[in-house]
């Protein structure tokens, strides 16, 4: 399999940001529903890696009644599917995709201190280890890369 292309990578924001994730989920064949705009837009908001939970009980005080965290984690699994959000592992937690219907693996450079994640594209790093994956007998190798540390802020 080859490295994944970088189709249509431009990053958004604010709107713009929630009307491409509405266009590349509904391109994907799904509905955009109400409760899927707000885990968006809740998701969105938050510059850290948020858990489901976080954004259940935001969106229940918002709402005022409440929003189950399993309904929040299927939506949410949905949007990783459609590359929408990424799953940051090492802390059970989703980051928005700032370049929806971009297909290509990133690498996250995770602060222990302020829990800041970014990430990195570096399609030759991420390609190595999918075709690692490859020799040692593995298909559909998704390569999950984090690097944990301090960022530039909390460093200095």
């Amino acid at each position: 399999m080859a490295t994944p292309l970088r189709i249509g990578h431009r990053e958004y924001s604010g709107g713009d940001l929630v009307g491409a994730a509405r266009a590349a989920l509904i391109a994907a064949g799904e509905r955009w529903t109400g409760m899927r705009e707000a885990v968006f837009a809740e998701l969105a908001r938050h510059d850290i890696p948020a858990s489901a939970y976080d954004i259940a009980e935001n969106l229940s005080r918002a709402r005022g009644r409440r929003v189950a965290a399993n309904s929040v984690y299927r939506i949410l699994d949905l949007f990783v599917r459609s590359n929408l959000a990424n799953r940051i592992e090492s802390a059970n937690a989703f980051l928005v995709n700032t370049h929806p219907g971009c297909r290509h693996d990133c690498i996250f450079l995770i602060c222990d201190d302020c829990g800041k994640a970014t990430h990195l594209d570096d399609d030759r790093v991420t390609g190595a280890l999918r075709a690692a994956g490859r020799d040692a007998g593995f298909a559909d190798v998704r390569p999950v890369v984090e690097l944990r540390g301090l960022c530039e802020d909390c460093a200095a």
